[in-house]
């Protein structure tokens, strides 16, 4: 990370720190937060790959309580080429926070978070499927949109327009 993103991951952190979220991943897990912007009202906290399910763990118990999604985004060719995304609601708080994971195209695997939010099932299936992104502890990480027999992942960037023949 270079000086300007963590002058910019230390300012938002400084800025929310009365978020309960930020309060606690500071408190319990600080050096996994490897960036953090505020942008349209919006809170996103980059979080360490092998972070991921200690960090959505965390936010769960400081009152975040609704997972509402789990999306990926293909930043071929940049490397790392994915960022998993994990979009968190707190009812009682009224606040949104997102979680993110950068994820390399060589061991494109991040922890499965279903032991935390078992909603997140489908979700990680679905990115799996469409991007080919693994989740470790997953228990049924299977094909949900696309055939069994299809090869590939059609949401990569890289995937031919037509399919492989």
């Amino acid at each position: 990370m270079d000086m300007d993103s963590a002058q910019e991951r230390d300012t938002v952190l400084a800025a929310h720190a009365g978020d309960p979220a930020v309060a606690a991943l500071e408190a319990a897990m600080a050096g996994s937060i490897v960036n953090a912007r505020f942008d349209r009202n919006e809170l996103t906290l980059w979080i360490a790959r092998d972070a991921i399910r200690e960090a959505a763990k965390t936010v769960r118990d400081a009152g975040y309580n609704f997972l509402a999604d789990v999306t990926c985004v293909d930043w071929y060719p940049a490397e790392p080429r994915f960022e998993v995304n994990y979009h968190i609601l707190s009812h009682g708080l009224r606040r949104r926070i997102r979680l993110c994971v950068l994820v390399d195209s060589l061991d494109p695997e991040v922890a499965s978070i279903t032991p935390v939010w078992p909603s997140a099932n489908f979700y990680e299936r679905e990115v799996w499927d469409l991007f080919g992104v693994r989740f470790s502890g997953h228990p049924n990480l299977r094909r949900i949109m696309m055939p069994d027999e299809w090869e590939g992942h059609p949401l990569r960037k890289d995937y031919p327009v037509e399919g492989y023949r």
